[in-house]
């Protein structure tokens, strides 16, 4: 599921992010979330954390998982997978 759950998961940032400079699809799954030219800040990043408690009943509880997560859309799914299998 894990090549699947990271094209979901762009598509769904790009979506709530309201992100159309580029299509999710021709991102590298590698590249980082933060830092880059889609200019995402704070906000955005308590966005996107409300998203994957409401979609996906996870949760990130503390700055060093976050930058753990955060660290790419393979990063963020891996999170996903590996949280949501504790619940």
């Amino acid at each position: 599921m894990g090549n699947e759950l990271i094209r979901e998961l762009k598509h769904k940032i790009f979506k709530r992010l309201n992100i159309s400079d580029v299509h999710p699809d021709e991102l590298d799954d590698d590249r980082p979330l933060t830092g880059d030219e889609f200019d995402i800040d704070s906000i955005d990043i308590l966005e996107i954390l409300v998203m994957i408690d409401d979609d996906y009943g996870v949760r990130i509880e503390n700055r060093e998982e976050g930058i753990e997560a955060f660290a790419s859309f393979r990063a963020l799914a891996d999170y996903i997978e590996t949280h949501r299998s504790r619940e």
